[in-house]
């Protein structure tokens, strides 16, 4: 590593490097990277901690390091010293992309501690510290090797989750076409099934319903899988695009083997056998992605044309040129500065925080048909939630604000449900990413529901001053031999504590500091107000009718019941 430690882009030729120089350079160097690297697989950790499907991210660092040995062994020679002077174009180039990175990363901290679950700093942060890596090692070697050390250095972009735009349609996109395909071949095998979004309904139950949030398993697992092999094998860019698009045909297809089998075993045995068998079929599917890539790696390779590896005998000691401990040190003093600042804002900040009004929900156990939901426990463990309730009843009244009575199907007076989900997580690191993990938006299109608007936010009052921001989604579905349903879900994400000012403000519409909105405005109000690691509630609502249902009509019924079940308490 000594010679990593060695920047040679902005310097001229020089005597060689003492043994004391050598030392402190080597240090400062590590210290630089590893704190860089530290911070983001810390911040990354949290998405790897709560989300099973990027739970593989925790090995991410280490193929990436390891990665970075193996280019170790076959590095080219170093660019030619005093090729880039600081003087030179390139070189203030560097030097300006570097000052950037350096400077990105407060507002990258401040935003991202107190917004952990907002997905593109993630790969803001991630581009940075990939950016001023790859800066160290072209001062390092130049050119050479920075073309030679580029891919295990930007492999950690695996391991950062994608957004949620470009994540949500592609997800849940391919666990429909799969769930269709099948219950397609189940009936095939002669088991009755009907499909039901990217759920299976067969004669004992429902199957699917446990992962109707998740996506599908190992899809990027096996992009990373397919990434790390192409990089082992050292194949050209064509074979590498064959081997990820290998790895991703694998995993589908072992998903496919996967669904049927869990159908079948839901069929012929009951639907608690599924959730015996639910996690070693998981298993077996990474286990068929590893091996399967493996061997189409192994392939792909017999027939590439290997280049001879580099003489690298003596290069830790060729470095010729002056080394920057300046500049090293400098670096290395901002991101402590960094650390500490963005620590000792939000420590500051607590001291203006005051304890928001506490609410809670007065269960409607006399409405017609009310019953407590069982929360499964696979749903329990991916939630995280510390305390968590659900129930159902039907809904058979209009709304209050109607001054007539609202028309409904007289045969069917008990045509309207009402879903509420009500989960708390106490104060910590990842409770704002356990918290939007359980979304409207993202969880019943999973289902088969199809979202056809968004109705923005709105206030609903509760007592006095006292209101719940709610955010409005509507959805809709039809399956083949049903009639279609009508959906209003309404959403509301509440943090315990809320700085003076909001907290004193009685005709605040944005008490406690609750993010529901969903906007960069708030994301910026959180950090203005120094918020972070508190404490969030979510109450969730969910009217469902076999008939339509005006927005106006929803509403008002969420209007009447808030102000009905929703309860303050000290």
């Amino acid at each position: 590593m000594q010679n990593l430690a060695m920047p040679q882009a902005f310097g001229t030729e020089t005597a060689p490097l003492s043994r004391t120089d050598s030392s402190v350079r080597l240090t400062l160097s590590f210290l630089f990277l590893a704190a860089l690297w530290f911070v983001l697989c810390r911040q990354l950790s949290g998405e790897w901690s709560v989300n099973e499907q990027y739970s593989f991210g925790w090995f991410v660092p280490f193929f990436a390091l390891y990665l970075f040995w193996l280019r170790c062994q076959d590095r080219p020679e170093p660019a030619v010293g005093g090729q880039w002077s600081v003087i030179s174009g390139r070189g203030l180039v560097a030097l300006a992309i570097g000052l950037i990175a350096l400077l990105l990363l407060l507002p990258v901290r401040l935003f991202e501690i107190a917004n952990p679950e907002w997905r593109p700093l993630a790969w803001i942060h991630t581009a940075v510290v990939v950016t001023l890596t790859l800066l160290f090692i072209w001062c390092a070697g130049g050119g050479p090797w920075l073309r030679h050390f580029a891919f295990s250095i930007a492999f950690i972009f695996v391991a950062v989750p994608w957004v949620t735009p470009v994540e949500a349609p592609i997800i849940q996109g391919l666990m429909r076409a799969l769930a269709r395909v099948a219950a397609e071949t189940v009936m095939l095998l002669g088991i009755p099934a009907h499909l039901e979004g990217n759920l299976i309904r067969v004669s004992n139950g429902l199957v699917g319903v446990n992962e109707a949030c998740s996506g599908i398993r190992s899809l990027q697992t096996s992009l990373m899988i397919g990434l790390l092999f192409g990089e082992l094998k050292r194949l050209s860019i064509l074979r590498r695009g064959a081997l990820i698009a290998g790895a991703v045909g694998i995993a589908l297809f072992a998903n496919f083997l996967r669904a049927v089998f869990l159908v079948r075993v839901a069929a012929t045995k009951n639907i608690s056998e599924v959730t015996r068998w639910h996690d070693i079929a998981g298993y077996t599917i990474v286990a068929l992605v590893f091996v399967g890539t493996l061997g189409l790696a192994y392939l792909l390779g017999r027939s590439e044309i290997r280049s001879q590896k580099s003489n690298v005998t003596n290069q830790w000691s060729v470095a010729s040129r002056q080394p920057l401990v300046s500049y090293l040190a400098a670096a290395l003093c901002w991101l402590v500065i960094v650390e500490i600042g963005t620590a000792a804002w939000y420590r500051l900040h607590e001291s203006n925080i005051v304890s928001g009004l506490r609410w809670s929900v007065q269960w409607p156990e006399q409405a017609p048909n009310f019953h407590k939901l069982k929360i499964d426990e696979e749903i329990r463990s991916v939630l995280r939630f510390d305390q968590g309730e659900a129930a159902i009843w039907a809904v058979t009244t209009p709304p209050k604000a109607f001054e007539e009575p609202v028309k409904f199907n007289s045969s069917r007076p008990n045509d309207i449900s009402c879903f509420l989900y009500l989960f708390r997580w106490k104060p910590g690191r990842n409770s704002a990413l356990l918290a939007n993990l359980h979304r409207p938006d993202v969880c019943l299109p999973a289902i088969g529901w199809s979202e056809i608007a968004d109705t923005g936010v709105r206030n609903y009052p509760v007592i006095g001053s006292f209101q719940l921001p709610f955010r409005h989604f509507e959805f809709h579905r039809a399956f083949e031999d049903s009639s279609p349903q009508t959906a209003h879900a309404f959403y509301c994400l509440w943090e315990d504590r809320a700085p003076q000012s909001s907290a004193a403000g009685a005709k605040s519409p944005l008490m406690s500091g609750s993010r529901s909105e969903w906007t960069r405005a708030e994301r910026v109000r959180a950090v203005l107000d120094g918020r972070r690691h508190l404490g969030q509630q979510v109450i969730e609502i969910v009217f469902i009718s076999d008939e339509r249902v005006s927005t106006t009509d929803a509403e008002l019924r969420l209007a009447d019941l808030v102000r009905d079940v929703v309860v303050s308490r000290k």
